[in-house]
């Protein structure tokens, strides 16, 4: 059984992602990725990719997931609707966004 195993382990630790990120590296990673333009605020409250490629995909998706898990919470907690924190959130990361990083303005995507 155990030569069996070992292939098997070495084939599924080939086919993950060379380059994985968890939340905590994602991050990490923000600040540089949307200064350099990959990412941008969304008035939705969610970061958007404006320039894919590396790992910006990624970056959103993480830090999406844990904002919308904290968007809920928050409108669990106070008794209010999901969409009603994710604009709240949208507007406050917008506000905060320095100037010269991207923003989404009506679905465009422009310097702030």
């Amino acid at each position: 059984m155990t030569r069996y195993l070992m292939p098997l382990l070495l084939a599924l630790t080939l086919s993950l992602p060379a380059h994985a990120l968890n939340l905590n590296q994602a991050m990490s990673a923000l600040s540089e990725a949307k200064a350099s333009g990959q990412l941008g605020e969304q008035p939705n409250g969610y970061l958007g990719v404006i320039t894919p490629g590396g790992q910006a995909d990624e970056i959103a998706q993480l830090i999406n997931q844990a904002r919308k898990a904290e968007y809920q919470k928050v409108a669990k907690d106070n008794g209010i609707s999901l969409s009603d924190v994710e604009a709240i959130a949208g507007k406050k990361a917008i506000d905060r966004t320095p100037k010269g990083q991207f923003i989404q303005l009506n679905g465009q995507w422009v310097r702030k």
